[in-house]
């Protein structure tokens, strides 16, 4: 990606974000309702704009950060808890033995996903699927998902932005070809979610499970450079 799209002070892409642009407006008529007839159902209305409002901005915040930078560190590419660490046959996209790193975000986590190492984003596809609780193994493989992935120096990662019963939409806004810094932001799921890393088998991981994690800060996993042969 040449440009982050972070537009500073302000959340990510909010102003493209229908929520935001939805919350905003029943708050602006829930105001007018007050001035043109107040009374305590237009209170309430108001009231209710206003928690909705709120809602709405803490959900979708995206507070500055300084990523972890350094050789071969993975970072993490979301905030959340970490719900599984195991070996994983990844046949579909990698064709390759990994270790899967799960991170489950609840409602008050940030939604904003950042690239977990640098390198160049050779594939992103979306795929349809179902919407189940995202904490579930099975997720995974049957939810709604975006898949990316990353052909760094040290192999190929994986990140997987997987929709849950409440998020029903992922959005990435990286394309094959970009080039990605470790910790920059791709893009962001809406309410409760999962995010998969795939690593190479050989990676030394510094999380366990139950361990949360913070995008572009806390330490997931040490690679070593690939060696040509």
């Amino acid at each position: 990606m040449v440009k982050d799209p972070h537009i500073k002070t302000w959340s990510f892409n909010r102003f493209q974000d229908i929520s935001v642009l939805l919350s905003t407006g029943v708050l602006i008529l829930a105001v007018a309702a007050v001035i043109v007839t107040p009374g305590w159902l237009t209170f309430l209305l108001l009231a209710l704009g206003v928690v909705i409002f709120g809602v709405i901005l803490y959900f979708f915040r995206d507070p500055e950060r300084t990523p972890v930078r350094e050789p071969g560190l993975v970072v993490g590419p979301a905030d959340g808890v970490v719900v599984s660490i195991e070996p994983f046959q990844e046949g579909r996209y990698l064709q390759a033995e990994t270790v899967r790193v799960s991170m489950f975000l609840s409602l008050f986590d940030v939604h904003v996903q950042r690239a977990p190492l640098e390198g160049t984003v050779s594939l992103v596809e979306h795929q349809p699927g179902k919407f189940l609780q995202a904490f579930k193994p099975e997720a995974s493989e049957v939810n709604e998902y975006i898949a990316m992935v990353i052909e760094t120096e040290y192999g190929r990662l994986m990140v997987k932005q997987i929709s849950g019963i409440m998020a029903r939409r992922c959005l990435n806004y990286a394309q094959p070809g970009d080039w990605l810094e470790t910790g920059q932001r791709f893009g962001h799921i809406k309410f409760g979610s999962r995010v998969d890393l795939f690593l190479p088998p050989h990676a030394e991981i510094l999380v366990e499970v139950g361990d949360k994690v913070q995008g572009g800060l806390t330490r997931i996993a040490r690679l070593q450079e690939v060696q040509d042969e």
